[in-house]
């Protein structure tokens, strides 16, 4: 079992900044994948970026190039860095933990998820 806690959401002008952190109950090391989601009013939740144990990312084209994704295992915390916020990045942020312990089973564990609104 995995626990999650995200924090560092809040309200911020358009062409601001916030960091988002992830901190995982066990060590990250156990843990293959982790990504952030997030969910506007109204819409599904989508996958915004991912890290691998490897140290790996990737992302949804439209954050590409003003969010970065990063861990710090010591700290057993995943982070997103989100610069040049829009309007349109509104939503609550959701931290995923996947787990793969053997060949064809895996674990998805979600954190409770943090608000943040882009506004004027």
């Amino acid at each position: 079992q995995v626990q999650l806690v995200e924090s560092g959401g809040g309200l911020v002008q358009p062409g601001g900044s916030l960091r988002l952190s992830c901190a995982a109950s066990t060590s990250i090391f156990r843990i293959n994948v982790m990504s952030w989601y997030r969910q506007a009013p109204g819409k599904e939740r989508d996958l915004v970026a991912t890290i691998t144990d490897g140290g790996s990312t990737n992302y949804v084209d439209s954050v590409k190039g003003r969010f970065t994704i990063s861990r710090d295992n010591a700290k057993n915390t995943v982070y997103l860095q989100m610069n040049s916020l829009k309007a349109e990045d509104t939503a609550v942020y959701y931290c995923n933990a996947e787990t793969r312990p053997r060949p064809g089973v895996v674990f998805d564990y979600w954190g409770q998820g943090t608000q943040v609104t882009v506004s004027s």
